[in-house]
């Protein structure tokens, strides 16, 4: 995603995670793992190491699928969820809506964004089975497939863990699946993690 600005951001401005340079921390990372041999294809420390990291956050086994970029982990994610001919329902802000400029319809070979309305960049409960079934089972009509969520929102709310539970319980009755994209998530564990005394 490219931005141009023309005035300095203000604090309450999401821009890009893109925009900076990585830290000289990461970078000596980067340049240390670059060096010697590991086998391809998930197969190598790194993604061995992720994955138990990813485990241990989840509280249960999950498997890592490494790519370039965040546009790329969320097409290829909603291309396993949906077919062509399926449809994505997504708030009108999210993050897919309106920063990956065709990606997902690219990956997904023609899925179509459908947008569910709701306040604060969040999708409204009430409002997700209207949209779940709309035009169900008309051939002349994409079909519902998934729901994605932005956590956090592009506006820099949080969906709480009763509202994630609350839309994947409306998905899964709708025979919905369900994507979250994550660009954000490390920001939204931390708003949600109770307050600890330092």
């Amino acid at each position: 995603m490219s931005t141009t600005i023309t005035t300095a951001p203000s604090s309450r401005v999401f821009i890009s995670d893109n925009m900076a340079g990585a830290s000289p921390q990461i970078a000596k990372a980067v340049a240390e793992a670059a060096t010697g041999q590991v086998l391809p294809y998930g197969n190598d420390p790194f993604t061995a190491a992720a994955r138990r990291r990813l485990s241990e956050i989840f509280e249960r086994d999950v498997d890592v699928f490494i790519v370039s970029t965040g546009s790329a982990a969320n097409g290829l994610s909603l291309a396993a969820l949906t077919p062509p001919w399926g449809s994505v329902l997504s708030h009108p802000d999210s993050h897919i809506n309106h920063d990956e400029c065709g990606a997902p319809e690219f990956f997904t070979d023609g899925a179509k964004l459908v947008s569910v309305p709701g306040d604060d960049g969040k999708i409204d409960p009430d409002a997700l089975p209207v949209a779940a079934g709309r035009r169900a089972g008309d051939v002349h009509s994409v079909q519902p497939s998934a729901v994605s969520i932005s956590q956090a929102t592009e506006n820099g709310s949080v969906y709480t863990l009763e509202e994630i539970r609350r839309l994947s319980a409306i998905a899964k009755d709708a025979g919905l699946r369900v994507h979250m994209d994550g660009a954000r998530f490390a920001n939204a564990l931390v708003h949600s993690a109770p307050l600890r005394p330092r």
